[in-house]
């Protein structure tokens, strides 16, 4: 059985995954934090791969994404450290099999070419994404599997904290479903605006995209930390799926393996 090591290093989280061929088995999301050292990481894995009742040692190969650059070195140290593999890093000169259609195409980021790939595995192509992270992403990819590009906007979170830090006046609050439009006090009045406000512009922006695309049945599919929050009141979403980028990892990992020699 084929022993896979996934790392997905968002600004926020982290998301890790072992696969055993094309299962993902044990899947874990952590705290993105660059000051971690190699051994920090390495041990680590290490208490994951024991909770989990995985031997390291039988680990085939790793694959790695990341929008955090200062955390790298690091990360890949530790890999080869207690691994005892070269990762490959998704990047320039790592197939993926899309045609990247940005003006500059090291300028995407890898967590969304990797959702590309496992969006169009799984739900085919033409497909738009939508990430709801640390920043809310919109990714399209049209019926000949080219990467157009796509919209950042200011995650959800981010413009809490943000109204929080500039309004000396509003609290800072849980970001949850409200039970109405209307809030009746400040509290459910910033988490309406907040919920039913990131609603409205995640439907506008993909019908606007969809209008551009000018393609006959496209898919929508939300992935991130809130997609599981704001899916049941998005008209425009048609899957979610929590675990897109490991997936697409996986995918990644099995187009580079003879060309990487890993």
């Amino acid at each position: 059985m084929f022993l896979l090591l996934a790392i997905d290093v968002g600004n926020t989280n982290t998301s890790i995954g072992i696969f055993h061929g094309d299962t993902l088995k044990h899947n874990w999301s952590i705290s993105t934090e660059s000051y971690k050292t190699t051994d920090e990481i390495g041990m680590l894995l290490l208490s994951m791969f024991q909770y989990a009742n995985e031997d390291i040692e039988l680990v085939n190969g790793v694959i790695i994404c990341s929008v955090v650059p200062p955390l790298m070195h690091t990360l890949t140290s530790a890999v080869k450290k207690y691994i005892r593999k070269n990762p490959i890093v998704v990047g320039p000169g790592v197939k993926t099999g899309i045609n990247i259609k940005y003006d500059n195409p090291r300028e995407v980021g890898a967590d969304k070419i990797v959702n590309a790939v496992s969006a169009i595995k799984l739900y085919g192509a033409p497909v738009i994404i939508v990430d709801f992270g640390t920043a809310t992403t919109f990714c399209a990819v049209n019926s000949n599997k080219d990467y157009l590009g796509g919209v950042i906007c200011p995650g959800i979170k981010i413009s809490a904290e943000a109204l929080f830090a500039k309004a000396s006046k509003l609290p800072r609050v849980e970001i949850i479903e409200p039970t109405g439009v209307i809030g009746k006090n400040t509290v459910t009045s910033i988490q309406s605006g907040l919920f039913f406000g990131f609603l409205g512009q995640v439907e506008y922006i993909v019908e606007k995209i969809i209008n551009e695309m000018k393609e006959d049945n496209i898919t929508v599919v939300a992935t991130g930390g809130f997609a599981g929050i704001m899916q049941p009141y998005c008209r425009c979403v048609d899957e979610v799926n929590s675990l897109l980028t490991l997936e697409g990892l996986k995918e990644i990992y099995y187009l580079n393996k003879n060309i990487w020699n890993v």
